[in-house]
């Protein structure tokens, strides 16, 4: 849901304008979209999510770090996405920041009204960052996660997993479908 029209507003101008509002939002293509409320099964899968991408890096031992949703993603000067999770590795994020550079896994948790956007503006976007290594698009209801894994050149591989474990390397992370989606 659009929620003000300024059509080639700059991520900048954007996260001044965000800065102490109430809500969550992102910008595509410099304009304003409204993110909807959660459900709680989207709640408790992405939070599971957020713990395996945690407790994977931990087991690692690499040095990267799981920052959950509520940091920004820039794509381009008018295109900013705030995923459900993310990865990203070396120096840690400073305290104060609001984006998150550089991230080497996103995840999206798949909600009917955003699944157009997950499966279009966001694989693409995403891929533009050129550190994005994989993108996860988690989808509650089939308790699957389609993963969208950078190849050689201009390849994107997809594979879709409802068991097993998911290898993402980089950075070298495994992580249990299945324990994404237990209650």
């Amino acid at each position: 849901m659009s929620v003000q029209a300024k059509p080639g507003m700059t991520v900048d101008a954007f996260l001044a304008w965000a800065e102490g509002r109430p809500g969550r939002y992102e910008l595509i293509d410099g304009e304003i979209v409204a993110m909807s409320p959660q459900r709680a099964r989207h709640a408790r899968v992405k939070f599971r999510i957020q713990t395996a991408l945690s407790r994977a890096i931990a087991d690692a031992g690499i040095p990267c770090e799981m920052l959950p949703d509520g940091m920004t993603v820039r794509i381009d000067p008018r295109t900013a996405f705030e995923p459900d999770a993310l990865v990203r590795c070396g120096e840690p994020v400073p305290d104060d920041a609001v984006e998150a550079e550089s991230p080497v896994v996103v995840v999206e948790v798949l909600s009917p009204s955003t699944a157009s956007i997950d499966f279009s503006d966001k694989l693409d976007g995403y891929f533009q960052i050129p550190s994005v290594a994989h993108y996860l698009i988690v989808d509650p209801r089939r308790s699957a996660v389609i993963h969208h894994r950078r190849g050689d050149g201009d390849l994107i591989e997809t594979r879709i997993a409802s068991s097993g474990e998911l290898r993402l390397d980089p950075p070298g992370l495994t992580l249990s479908v299945a324990a994404l989606f237990e209650r």
